[in-house]
């Protein structure tokens, strides 16, 4: 608390007028920041807001101004703080910032100079820096949507999304059902951050409430836009100045797409492209397939623990986490890209899953690509935006000779790979392209080379060789002979304090400092009391201190420095110019090198995985069964403590498409589910997948509905979300899809929760035709195998119950009805929950444990005899007394004679030759076939 800084404005009187000026236009998402030189401010209820989220505390609060008048609450940060505040609000409170600045000498001059929002981070990309924001899990894509619901079954929908970082707009239309399932997957392909709606002041459109809906169940910040900025009036205009293609937007068949084109309206006007010239001509426009890729709804990417969660402890428990072994930033996006887009074309996956098997047998190709290539490679797509903004300087330009300079490298590596099978998929997806860019960068190697100093590289300096002008070598000789004279005092020091130069003292160029001397903290001691040397700073590596001679030379050497960069501006920035020409290049290049880091993460997964995953076969769509052998959940297997149990799968088309799993708490039925989901989706991104063996069919979607989630949170109760999640998949679902259910109908009574589970179980099985999972507590479920043998296949995670009957030791005693969980799936029902089992094991009183087991075995009671009586009173409702009795009595003489006659017969009758009797008897029996009670019976 002590590091925040002092609450200090000049005019308050003046402030806060205009504070509040700018208050009434301000809203809940929207958090202002007043940027005041080294420090930041916020005010009224954002100051709240803050010191709630930040300090944890509204004690850090002071008010500005008079307190009798009210005065305005306000709060102050460090710019370390403010850091972490920007990261907090953008990436996990999804909230909008404003930066407002001073501007003149003038009281009260505030003008906005940043903006950012989750989708938008532009602005503030210096702010945010590498931990929190340039190297995310994925791009921060924005997105614009309008409907159309005049129909009364099918929605059209027109979107238009964008990385602001990659200057690429992609736009999509399509028709959706009444739930907007097609958007909700479209989102979650693209990883969507903030999605921009029309404004809706009463909150009374049915239509866009929905939209609002699945944007915030996948956890996705929503700004109103007004309804003009999704006007195309002038949208044709502005695409024909933003595009590359020189062609007039008006002839691109992306502008037939309607409401598409009023999205692109809105987020063009939102990012405020058109006010930034150096966007003309730059721009791509290109369509996104929704059906290209398998879509995913919101509960199966909780289900599949697909990115991570703000809960997870460790790198492996979400799918991304597990699989990212990217060296690059770029990588890493990718990933996150591909996880959310499974391909559907058998020909791409093959493809990929043959790059994966090149560096999966490789092991020195795959580990030389790691180790020593992709590690280099900085964040390529936000270096040429750098360029693009003109915000780039000759560190940048050096980066990206860096880069060009290895692409060699990366070349030889591939080149040197023998195996033909492997050689050309290669050579096509990365050798040939990497040289061709590198041929591209060699005029821009040639240029660093002669112009840039790179010997003076070693000491962080970025400058232009001095031989380029008659100025710069004067300067140059000048801080030559001070670098000699500071070499000299490093000598005279050394000899004084008696320490190794070099080992113990050094002399560095402090990015505080300047240049000074470090001693290790061993030495550090030998300075101490002596007048001629004066102490910096104490940190990890040492102890900084400088003498007299040296804060001279240091003063010498900024100032020539200062100098030298002054004279180069004109050199620089040319250069910088040149660079800024190769702009397309290296996000060709970024587009390379992100691919083929993503398939060495694939591979190095794959290898180093407790037991190596496999390459799939892939059956193409509607065709094949998916079969895995000795299936393993990949997160799950990497836990500690966790020894694996591994399970066969059989999803065979006409013989066991659809699987209910019973079985005990804790035994294994969601885990088993949810790793064929976790397969099926491994597999459609290219990787290899944890199996033994695998062949599977390719999925059009994978839908699944695995617990209520945060839904209570948001006023939805359980069972609500349950139905919500399950009409979902009734309504999206083909026979080309997997669907995963993990209990269903919990959240109301037994009757009517088996009552909607058997009943869509049974739509599933007869109208979908899928491969579907059910786990479920239900055991009357199982029957529907009797029903629908060639569909429907029982399954039952294995647990054993101890006894101790026939010996009362107190060993014995308390071995009595512990259940032991295998975890091993085998074919069958299992007929009990083992819920009280369970309570057991985590230590209920006993008292409790007994009184459940006694009431559970009333229930068991009342309930059979109840549908006893239920039978009964079926069989005699509608019958006189007499006719029951008649009924009965013909019943009785006629199993005496069937009696008589099988156990009379010389011969050993078989089971159908004893029933052939039975009907001979009824069939002569003409009271017995007329009576009402047997005819009654014989109807059921």
């Amino acid at each position: 608390m002590s590091s925040r800084p002092d609450l200090r404005v000049d005019d308050e009187v003046g402030f806060i007028r205009f504070y509040r000026s700018l208050a009434s236009n301000s809203n809940d998402e929207t958090i202002r920041v007043f940027d005041r030189g080294d420090w930041y401010s916020a005010h009224g209820a954002e100051a709240e807001f803050i010191a709630r989220t930040v300090y944890k505390t509204t004690s850090v609060l002071r008010n500005l101004g008079r307190s009798e008048s009210g005065g305005l609450p306000s709060v102050t940060m460090s710019v370390t703080v403010f850091r972490n505040f920007l990261r907090e609000a953008l990436f996990r409170l999804n909230k909008r910032i404003e930066i407002w600045g001073s501007v003149g000498t003038g009281k009260g001059h505030w003008k906005l100079v940043k903006q950012a929002s989750p989708g938008n981070l532009q602005d503030v990309e210096e702010e945010l820096g590498s931990v929190g924001g340039l190297n995310m899990d994925s791009a921060p894509i924005i997105l614009a949507v309008k409907i159309s619901a005049k129909a009364t079954e099918a929605r059209s929908v027109g979107v238009c999304f964008a990385d602001a970082s990659v200057r690429e707009l992609g736009v999509s239309e399509f028709l959706d059902n009444d739930i907007y399932s097609n958007f909700e997957s479209l989102i979650i392909q693209l990883g969507v951050k903030e999605c921009l709606v029309q404004m809706d002041a009463n909150k009374k459109d049915v239509e866009l409430g929905k939209i609002r809906t699945i944007a915030d169940s996948c956890g996705i910040a929503i700004s109103e836009r007004p309804v003009a900025d999704f006007g195309v009036k002038d949208i044709e205009q502005d695409l024909t100045r933003l595009l590359r293609d020189e062609r007039s937007a008006s002839t691109l068949p992306q502008t037939e797409l309607k409401l598409a084109m009023g999205s692109a309206a809105a987020l063009i006007k939102y990012l405020g492209v058109m006010s930034d010239p150096t966007n003309f001509g730059q721009y791509q426009l290109y369509q996104h397939d929704l059906s290209q890729f398998m879509k995913l709804d919101a509960s199966a990417l909780r289900a599949l623990n697909l990115m991570p969660g703000p809960r997870d402890g460790s790198k492996s428990m979400s799918l991304f986490g597990l699989l990212n072994h990217c060296k690059t930033p770029v990588g890493s996006r990718l990933l996150a890209q591909w996880l959310k887009q499974p391909l559907m074309d058998l020909a791409e996956i093959e493809k990929r899953q043959q790059l994966v098997e090149a560096f999966v047998v490789n092991t020195e190709l795959r580990q030389t690509m790691q180790e020593e290539h992709l590690r280099s490679i900085p964040d390529l797509y936000r270096l040429s935006k750098r360029f693009q903004r003109k915000q780039a300087n000759l560190e940048d330009v050096v980066r990206v000779y860096q880069v060009a300079i290895r692409l060699p490298g990366f070349v030889n590596s591939l080149e040197n790979v023998m195996d033909e099978e492997y050689q050309t998929p290669l050579e096509t997806e990365y050798t040939s392209n990497l040289r061709s860019h590198s041929d591209s960068l060699a005029k821009l190697e040639e240029m660093v080379e002669t112009t840039v100093d790179l010997d003076a590289l070693e000491n962080h300096e970025f400058i232009i060789k001095p031989e380029f002008d008659e100025s710069l070598r004067i300067i140059r000789k000048k801080l030559d002979k001070i670098r000699h004279d500071m070499g000299v005092e490093h000598r005279r020091v050394g000899r004084d304090l008696d320490q190794e130069m070099d080992k113990k003292l050094f002399l560095e160029n402090h990015r505080v400092h300047g240049w000074c001397f470090r001693l290790t903290r061993n030495e550090a001691g030998c300075i101490r009391n002596k007048r001629e040397y004066q102490e910096c700073s104490t940190q990890k590596n040492g102890v900084y201190f400088t003498t007299s001679t040296m804060q001279t030379l240091r003063r010498e050497h900024d100032q020539l420095s200062s100098n030298y960069n002054r004279t180069q501006t004109g050199l620089v920035n040319e250069v910088v110019n040149v660079a800024t020409s190769y702009c397309p290049v290296l996000e060709r290049l970024a587009g390379v090198l992100a691919h083929l880091d993503v398939i060495v993460s694939f591979a190095h997964a794959s290898v180093h995985a407790p037991s190596s995953y496999v390459r799939p076969k892939m059956h193409p769509r509607g065709t094949g069964n998916t079969v895995l052998k000795e299936a393993r959940h990949p997160c799950m297997e990497m836990q500690d403590d966790i020894s694996f149990i591994t399970n066969d799968v059989s999803l065979i088309r006409d013989e066991s498409s659809f699987l209910i799993i019973t079985g005990p708490n804790m035994g294994g039925k969601s885990t088993y589910i949810r790793q064929i989901g976790v397969i099926a989706l491994m597999a459609q991104t290219g990787c290899f997948v944890p199996c033994t063996e695998a062949e599977l069919t390719i999925f059009d979607c994978i839908l699944a509905r695995v617990g209520a989630s945060d839904s209570q949170l948001k006023g939805v109760s359980t069972f609500m979300a349950e139905m919500l999640e399950t009409s979902n998949i009734l309504k999206s679902a083909t026979s080309e899809s997997l669907i995963i259910i993990d209990e269903l109908g919990r959240g109301t009574s037994t009757y009517d929760g088996f009552g909607l589970a058997w009943a869509i179980s049974e739509h599933i099985v007869t109208e979908i035709r899928c491969f579907g999972l059910f786990a479920t507590h239900f055991h009357e479920l199982t029957a529907l195998a009797d029903r629908y043998p060639k569909s429907v296949k029982n399954l039952h995670v294995v647990a054993f119950i101890g006894d101790g009957t026939g010996d009362d030791s107190e060993d014995k005693k308390s071995r009595r009805n512990q259940v032991t969980l295998l975890y091993r799936v085998e074919p069958g029902i299992c007929d009990q929950s083992f819920g009280i089992h369970v309570a057991e094991l985590v230590r209920f009183p006993d008292k409790v444990v007994n009184m459940a087991r006694q009431k559970a075995e009333e229930l068991e009671d009342f309930t059979s005899s109840e549908q006893q009586g239920e039978h009964s009173s079926m069989a005699i409702d509608g019958y006189s007394q007499d006719e029951v009795e008649e009924g009965n009595a013909l019943l009785k003489a006629m199993l005496l004679k069937w009696k008589a006659e099988t156990e009379s017969s010389d011969k050993k009758l078989t089971v159908e030759e004893k029933r052939q009797i039975m009907r001979d008897l009824v069939k002569a029996d003409e009271k017995l076939q007329a009576n009402k009670i047997f005819q009654g019976i014989k109807s059921l």
